[in-house]
């Protein structure tokens, strides 16, 4: 049986093994401990029987008037306990903040392009594709800028897609 609960800073010394993934960001420790003092209803720690971590999902809320939006910074579940669910027990939790608590108007992400597995996910939790960003990722790998429309967004026009790629420049940071 798998648990989420809050990601705390403890969490830092004992998730390695859900962050060796190729596909997964590695970030350095004053980057989670920020996301962990600002937007701590946006990070969670999934783990199973005996206190293995085994995902994680950090996340933030960002941008103003129609853009206000909740962000997913990062995903991953560690290979061993994929394809049982809880990397959309994630995602549903992040959306349930995102709608319910900062009455936002979508949740986005970043995905590389060539991983066909999280798209292909992403798309069966009911994300599109908004915008490729060019060059977005360090080995100059392009990025799909994934959508989903939260109810506050009832013509779901932060989910229309660009009709072309930008380039990380041309992205808007808060």
């Amino acid at each position: 049986m798998t648990t989420i609960r809050r990601f705390s800073c403890r969490d830092l010394f004992k998730f390695a093994q859900v962050n060796l993934d190729y596909f997964t960001e590695t970030y350095n420790v004053s980057f989670y401990l920020q996301y962990l003092a600002r937007w701590p209803e946006y990070c969670l720690m999934a783990e199973s029987v005996g206190y293995q971590r085994t995902a994680y999902i950090l996340g933030k809320v960002e941008g103003e008037g129609k853009s206000w939006h909740g962000h997913v910074t990062a995903v991953t579940v560690s290979p061993t306990y994929r394809k049982q669910g809880t990397a959309r027990q994630l995602m549903d939790t992040l959306e349930d903040v995102t709608a319910n608590r900062h009455n936002g108007y979508f949740v986005d992400l970043f995905v590389r392009a060539s991983n066909k597995a999280a798209i292909s996910m992403y798309e069966k939790l009911g994300y599109s594709t908004y915008r490729t960003v060019l060059g977005y990722y360090s080995n100059d790998e392009n990025a799909l800028d994934m959508r989903k429309a939260m109810p506050r967004d009832v013509r779901k026009e932060s989910i229309v897609p660009l009709s072309r790629p930008v380039r990380p420049e041309e992205l808007e940071f808060d």
